[in-house]
């Protein structure tokens, strides 16, 4: 049965081409989100400043954290600010056979004027010439100064005057190593240690150290490469389900509609004597060939797309451009077992019917086409029917937040299986209920395209079920990231309590907040330190993976938590102030440890228990503590609310003239707002992305579709010209045909949208309509009925060019 398989594909070769250009974009998709996988869990950043560095010594940015109270099982956590080492390390470096050369790094942000700059030691420059004295820098030529010149240099909050020692071709600033020790805020302390040594093995300096190499060296220069690695593990993995997913879907009803139109062939391969089998694996091997094509073409193109979308990751801030794209052989093995797997399910789905019937009653079966509700079909549209119901219950009794859109991706998919299992029924109700507005204002050929329709109800639903798809993918994802950031939004203000910022790019210092809290019409101030951290003892239920946000204040008036027990006045020195919804079994008065963003380990004295926003609980802690445990090492903000009867504007003049000669800038709250948004839209862009490739390949396969079920109505067609019907009717008939075709799509689709949506959106802002504008969902609807007809009616026009008594002799 494989050869004629082989043999039966020359002659089909519509169907043929129809199902390989599902199989391989669905291929192609599949590879590139496999590759983006590849890179996260490579998460290979290849050194630039240490590449004359065999080995790199740097802290362990990661550490093992319980996952329950009752079993000693852990997970590895990532660290979100840089751990450091003691510089003393040194010693103990060079004290191990085979390294002969040790050189501690540090970095830390410097301005000249507006330009920002990574400054450094001279030590790790590795440049000749004299080494910067203590009052000089050493700066790139693209500064466009010169050697001798004095020039203002922004760090630490301050501004400070140096002599211009060396230009160099580095893009970065250079200090003396004892200044660059100081200005870092971390005396003592280094980044990481670059190591020449012939036996990197031998380097054992124990717990907490991590010794790199090869592409990992990378790492200590860009540590924000290893969370990138941890965004894009999750997001290919989810964008690589969901493509599998969507094309188990396009293949299947590719193949179903194919297997359709060769009813009659395959009905007479049954009534001469074939066997059910025989016919599956006929079947099964025309599909497996057009997988294995498919697949075979996909592997040029899939590392191609797969590295756009990288690139368009880097480029909109999602990933660190440090990090270095990398797409092996089991991306493709993957793409190809997963495509020739959906086309083999696909295949056993569509011959089953065929397979299923009796031999006497093929030719009546490939005539006039009975009952389509199979035991099969009932059960799985139930269970999916089930599983969405049962996943919006979830998301309204347990979720919370924006963790509540966690279940509306598998969400969506549940219902679109269920509504695609009896998507014939639905496109016959649709059609009966449709059909008087259908003859008012089409008239005849309108009353035909609904007989058409009801008449043929299961070849219709195969063009109905990827426009249901399309539209329902689309509405859901647009319209949750919408709505998440509209929440994000709306909660950010509300819980901000600040009528302005004072904000500076190398960090706000003392000296400058002292000015500020001094200034005419200052009621509150209270620098703005964000971070991470983690309970570790007592065992907290409801901690997850990431922690919790850390939140660092001096005044608490300028937070919106609302104080259970305690008070946020006594939060100073080493205490924390811990949200009502942390099950630590601690209460005011009390001790935790928490791990902070750098590793370390603090205990701190409970002084307050306050109840945040359901979704956005932090911790807070004093100002001073959490800014020695962040990368910076100062507040980037400060928030200050004005005093009574002080307005925006007068605020604003008074907070200018007290930071005057300072490396900072003043503005209203929309400033933090701002930042607040851009990071919500990076996400939501990378979102976007994702989904607009989904929905492109589903809408490929809505035209690849429609137009494979019009182009085989040529005999059809042929027969109602001589009937009678003009040219013209024919094709206003397909035009009604798509049309309603886009319409039962539409309200699938949308009631498919709304099974995970509602429930979010009750979840998220108490509203059962989504964030966001209507427009969205216009052009939605206008993309999907276009396509309809355009693929329903060009089709019908390439049909009827023929001479209808051609047509008919040359059809099926």
């Amino acid at each position: 049965m494989f050869s004629l398989a082989l043999r039966t594909l020359r002659f089909r070769t519509g169907g043929f081409i129809a199902a390989f250009v599902a199989a391989f974009l669905g291929a192609v998709i599949v590879s590139a989100c496999a590759g983006l996988m590849e890179t996260g869990i490579r998460s290979a950043a290849p050194p630039h400043r240490l590449a004359w560095a065999p080995a790199v010594v740097a802290g362990q940015q990661d550490f093992e954290l319980r996952k329950n109270s009752e079993k000693p099982k852990t997970q590895s956590v990532a660290l979100p600010e840089r751990v450091r080492l003691d510089r003393s390390l040194a010693e103990t470096i060079r004290a191990t056979p085979g390294v002969s050369t040790v050189v501690g790094e540090v970095s830390f942000p410097v301005s000249l004027g507006k330009k920002p700059l990574v400054a450094h030691g001279w030590e790790s420059a590795r440049l000749p010439g004299p080494a910067p004295r203590a009052d000089e820098v050493v700066l790139p030529a693209a500064s466009g100064v010169s050697v001798g010149s004095t020039v203002d240099i922004a760090v630490q909050g301050s501004m400070r005057q140096y002599r211009v020692a060396q230009i160099s071709d580095r893009p970065d600033a250079f200090f003396a190593d004892n200044v660059a020790d100081q200005l870092s805020g971390h005396p003592g302390k280094v980044d990481y240690f670059g190591v020449v040594t012939d036996n990197p093995a031998a380097l054992h300096l124990g717990s907490g150290v991590s010794v790199l190499t090869g592409d990992e060296r990378g790492l200590a220069e860009f540590p924000e490469a290893q969370a990138s690695g941890g965004r894009l593990i999750p997001l290919s993995g989810v964008a690589g389900g969901l493509s599998i997913s969507v094309a188990v879907f396009v293949i299947a009803s590719t193949l179903m509609l194919s297997v359709r139109q060769r009813q009659r062939e395959l009905a007479l391969l049954r009534a001469i004597g074939t066997t059910p089998r025989q016919l599956r694996r006929m079947v099964l091997g025309e599909a497996l060939v057009i997988g294995v094509l498919a697949t075979a073409a996909a592997a040029a193109l899939g590392p191609v797309f797969g590295r756009w979308l990288f690139e368009q990751f880097t480029s909109g801030g999602f990933i660190s451009p440090a990090v270095q794209f990398h797409q092996g052989w089991i991306p493709m093995i993957i793409a190809a077992g997963a495509t020739l797997l959906a086309v083999g399910i696909s295949a056993l789905v569509a011959g089953f019917r065929v397979g299923r019937i009796r031999p006497t009653e093929a030719l009546a079966e490939a005539s006039v086409p009975r009952g389509w509700l199979t035991p099969l079909r009932l059960i799985v549209a139930l269970l999916c029917f089930g599983g969405g119901t049962a996943l919006g219950i979830v998301t309204l009794a347990v979720m919370t937040g924006p963790i509540a859109a966690s279940t509306a991706g598998p969400a969506v998919m549940l219902w679109a299986v269920g509504v695609a299992m009896i998507s014939p029924g639905v496109t016959k109700l649709t059609a009966i209920l449709l059909q008087g507005p259908m003859r008012l204002f089409s008239g005849v050929t309108g009353w035909l395209a609904i007989t058409n329709t009801r008449n043929a109800a299961t070849r219709v639903a195969g063009a109905v079920t990827p426009i249901m798809l399309a539209v329902g993918i689309a509405t859901a994802n647009i319209y949750l990231q919408t709505t998440t950031t509209a929440a994000s939004a709306q909660a950010f203000a509300e819980d901000l309590r600040a009528d302005a910022v004072v904000a500076g790019p190398t960090g706000v210092s003392p000296e400058a907040i002292d000015r500020i809290r001094h200034a005419e019409g200052v009621a509150a101030v209270s620098p703005y330190i964000a971070s991470r951290a983690f309970i570790t003892a007592p065992f907290d239920e409801n901690q997850t993976k990431k922690g919790y946000p850390a939140l660092g204040l001096t005044d608490g008036s300028t937070n919106a938590a609302t104080v259970v027990r305690g008070n946020l006045v006594d939060l100073t020195g080493d205490t924390v102030a811990l949200p009502d919804t942390a099950e630590v079994s601690r209460s005011v008065g009390e001790s935790v440890t928490l791990r902070l963003g750098d590793g370390s380990d603090r205990t701190l004295r409970i002084v307050a228990i306050v109840h945040q926003r359901a979704g956005a609980e932090q911790l807070l802690l004093p100002a001073d503590l959490l800014a020695g445990h962040t990368t910076s090492g100062l507040a980037r903000q400060v928030l200050v609310r004005a005093a009574p009867g002080v307005d925006q504007a007068r605020l604003t003049r008074s907070l200018t003239a007290a930071t005057a000669g300072l490396p900072v800038s003043v503005g209203d709250r929309s400033t933090l707002a701002a930042a607040n948004a851009k990071n919500d839209e990076t996400g939501a862009w990378v979102n976007y992305l994702l989904v607009g490739m989904i929905v492109g390949y589903t809408v490929i396969s809505v035209v690849n579709t429609l137009v494979m079920a019009t182009s085989r109505r040529r005999r059809e067609f042929g027969l109602q010209r001589l009937g009678g019907f003009t040219r013209g009717q024919v094709l206003r008939m397909a035009a009604s045909e798509g049309g309603l075709i886009a319409a039962i799509g539409i309200v699938a689709g949308t009631v498919v949208s709304a099974g995970a949506i509602v429930p979010f959106c009750l979840v998220a802002t108490g509203r059962v309509l989504p964030e966001g504008p209507v427009s969205v969902y216009l052009v939605i609807i206008a993309t999907a009925i276009v396509l309809a007809l355009t693929a329903a009616v060009l089709p019908a026009w390439v049909a009827t060019r023929t001479r209808p008594v051609t047509a008919v002799a040359t059809g099926e």
